[in-house]
């Protein structure tokens, strides 16, 4: 008779044997037991071996607002956790999906991660341009207070300049 954390009375550890008879090999993680696919939403299959390099996950903005709609269902005590084991997912995403979701809808459970923008394209434009406008009006200055300097010169001296028009 086994006790109830499925190690058998005799204090031996499960045999690969048992865990056959359970329906999925020792060795194969829970989410691929009996042969079936990796869950959908995922950017790439999930893959027993692990990997040199652990890579990030990525999740689509419809899988992330199917198991938001999932989880909103959810009534009975447990049935959100276990939706988030049957996913292989954390509470933290189900968390971050939620905000994201009730901020700025599907668009905002696409979002990128990384650094953001600073600024808009067309807002660095325009303080480019602004800086130009502000530099040429000080030349514009300066020419302005060149050109009265030498009226008066001229005026001191008694030379006519010609009128511009």
């Amino acid at each position: 008779m086994k006790s109830m954390n499925n190690v058998p009375h005799n204090g031996q550890s499960e045999s690969a044997d048992s865990a056959l008879e359970r329906g999925r090999p020792r060795s194969v993680p829970l989410g691929l037991a009996n042969g079936s696919v990796p869950k959908a939403g995922y950017a790439q299959a999930q893959d027993p071996e692990v990997p040199e390099k652990a890579t990030r996950r990525r999740f689509t903005a419809e899988y992330k607002a199917r198991i938001v709609r999932e989880a909103d269902v959810c009534t009975e005590p447990g049935q959100i956790g276990a939706l988030l084991r049957r996913e292989g997912l954390y509470s933290s995403h189900l968390t971050e999906w939620r905000r994201l979701r009730d901020e700025g809808g599907l668009a905002g459970l696409s979002q990128k991660r990384g650094r953001k923008a600073k600024h808009d394209p067309k807002e660095l434009e325009n303080a480019k341009l602004q800086r130009e406008v502000e530099r040429l009006a000080e030349r514009l200055r300066k020419a302005e207070a060149i050109i009265a300097a030498q009226k008066k010169i001229a005026e001191i001296l008694g030379e006519t300049l010609p009128e511009v028009e």
